[in-house]
């Protein structure tokens, strides 16, 4: 019988762990017996055991603690996948709330298209005070695909995710250690396993709800990350063996293009107080993105060492 392990990695989010994994806790339409819960504090303290160890309590499932004190979204996910014992890694973040259907339509989604890798919806959840560029914040923090499950040619992020673990190019350690700053090693092994021939599918029925923090409902934090994201493109092609120069020349142009095409017109609807202005902003950030991609642009979101 297949064994599917859930994981939540989680720094310090006390409240948000307390809900993603509560939330793993109702999960029905699944055989609970095989099912299991890995949790991987990435604080230097041991600070989510307690809590771990109070839900494995009331758990109907086995629930386990793993402290991986070196700071990086990579080692975490690594520290999890060695430990895990599923033949299915089910990925939750730690902002992320999933109903109780959630696990069963990513099994239910991958058995129909034998799929390597299944995405699900997150919708963004905003605190009501949060007024200021609401729409574009609940799209930014928000995935969406097609109404309707079925095969993908492309990929999104490990949150909301489940992973099948022989298709994995390690399945002990598959995220790069590299990215653990700048964060996007979910996007390096998708790519890497795409190359490979893996199969993504997209579940509609597997939505999660995301809570940001409050510190990132702001313009300040959105277009660094989406100047983050930008730098994706560019970078995977430079991070190919042999490294893929005209494909990072292209998307350098595109992005060059995007930025100078978006920023001008994010000025200009600035200026009249357009409502969609964070939205045209946003791609504009996206584009510099695309051609600043190296080294000193890189953007540190992830790897820090929390101690106070």
């Amino acid at each position: 019988m297949t064994l599917v392990s859930v994981v939540i990695p989680t720094q310090r989010r006390p409240v948000g762990l307390a809900a993603a994994a509560g939330s793993v806790l109702r999960q029905t339409g699944v055989d609970l017996s095989r099912l299991e819960l890995l949790v991987v504090d990435n604080d230097q303290a041991p600070s989510a055991q307690a809590m771990t160890q109070a839900l494995a309590v009331q758990a109907p499932f086995a629930v386990r603690y793993i402290h991986e004190p070196r700071a990086g979204v990579a080692h975490a996910r690594n520290a999890a996948m060695a430990q895990a014992r599923g033949d299915f890694v089910a990925f939750l973040d730690d902002d992320e709330e999933a109903p109780s259907g959630w696990l069963h339509a990513l099994l239910d989604v991958q058995a129909r298209f034998d799929a390597d890798v299944v995405f699900g919806p997150v919708r963004g959840r905003l605190p009501d005070e949060a007024e200021q560029h609401r729409p574009y914040l609940e799209q930014f923090f928000s995935r969406v695909g097609p109404n309707e499950a079925g095969l993908l040619d492309h990929y999104y992020g490990c949150g909301d995710s489940l992973l099948r673990r022989a298709a994995l190019p390690d399945p002990h350690a598959p995220f790069s250690a590299e990215r653990n700053h700048i964060g996007g090693e979910d996007d390096l092994l998708f790519g890497q396993m795409k190359a490979r021939g893996a199969r993504f599918a997209w579940a509609p029925d597997a939505w999660v709800w995301e809570d940001p923090a409050p510190g990132r409902l702001s313009l300040r934090y959105t277009l660094a990350r989406a100047f983050a994201y930008g730098q994706g493109p560019s970078a995977a092609c430079a991070a190919q063996s042999p490294p893929d120069r005209l494909g990072v020349a292209k998307w350098m142009a595109v992005g060059l293009g995007q930025a100078a095409a978006f920023g001008a017109l994010a000025l200009v609807k600035w200026a009249v107080h357009a409502q969609d202005f964070a939205f045209t902003l946003d791609r504009a950030a996206r584009g510099l993105g695309k051609t600043l991609w190296w080294g000193p642009f890189k953007v540190q979101f992830y790897g820090l060492s929390v101690t106070t």
